[in-house]
């Protein structure tokens, strides 16, 4: 088993089972986490995904017995191989769900495209992260777009070249993680950021993640992205959701989408 999943009511968490490696990604796992997401996309039982690693640490990044075979690929082959990848990142990226990543131990390479497409990002207290590939003479070339949008290209400059290891503090510092909490209370913190999102409506939350990536992504200011915000919150204000919401407020009542409402 390389990825264990488990649900508990509304909240999904996905386990790296790959303990004898580090939780290293290969072929096997990152098959088996795309096809979870592409599952998950559709589940509108499933309000928030958590993704953590089992073991010592959360992941060492690429397998190594991977990269090996990999550089005996044919040219079409390694396009196939690196597209997999690539759309397994997008996959977790795209959920609709809240999603929150727990690091702890090491989290290299590969292992931060992970941990910065999740909207909240966890680290335990001597947690290590880097980019190492280029002493492998590669390149973070799949998980740039995700850890660009973390910690900006001036800094990805840096940390992409040196290939230096960092501590938990300089990942939170470069904006890689959002919180660093001691070893013992990751997985409390975790859930109490779990009942927070739950008091969110879940239509609501997917649709503040699709505005966040749109106003990300367009010039700020333009005609185009002040029409498509108008619109969003338009739209949003006409829904089910909403007037529930706003009437469970007046009312001094919870809204049916918080536990126990």
């Amino acid at each position: 088993m390389t990825l264990r999943c488990e649900r508990d009511g509304p909240v999904v968490t996905l386990t790296l089972d790959r303990t004898e490696r580090r939780n290293a990604l290969d072929e096997a796992l990152i098959a088996a986490l795309h096809e979870r997401f592409a599952e998950l996309a559709f589940d509108d039982s499933a309000r928030v995904v958590v993704l953590q690693g089992e073991g010592p640490a959360f992941c060492s990044g690429a397998d190594l017995d991977w990269m090996r075979r990999a550089a005996a690929f044919s040219p079409e082959e390694n396009q196939a191989d690196a597209t997999r990848l690539c759309e397994m990142l997008v996959a977790f990226d795209q959920l609709p769900q809240a999603t929150i990543c727990l690091a702890h131990g090491a989290a290299m390479a590969g292992a931060l495209g992970l941990v910065c497409a999740a909207d909240i990002a966890l680290a335990a207290e001597g947690t290590r992260f880097g980019l190492t590939e280029v002493r492998l003479g590669l390149v973070p070339a799949i998980v740039a777009p995700f850890v660009l949008r973390a910690m900006g290209p001036r800094q990805a400059r840096r940390w992409f070249l040196t290939a230096e290891r960092f501590d938990a503090a300089a990942a939170r510092e470069l904006g890689i993680v959002h919180e660093v909490v001691p070893p013992d209370r990751l997985q409390a913190r975790a859930a109490e950021l779990v009942a927070e999102l739950l008091q969110g409506a879940p239509g609501a939350i997917a649709e503040a993640k699709r505005v966040v990536g749109l106003v990300a992504a367009s010039p700020q200011g333009g005609s185009l992205l002040a029409g498509a915000t108008v619109q969003a919150i338009a739209a949003r204000r006409a829904t089910a959701e909403a007037r529930q919401g706003i009437e469970a407020f007046f009312a001094k009542r919870p809204p049916s989408w918080t536990p126990g409402g």
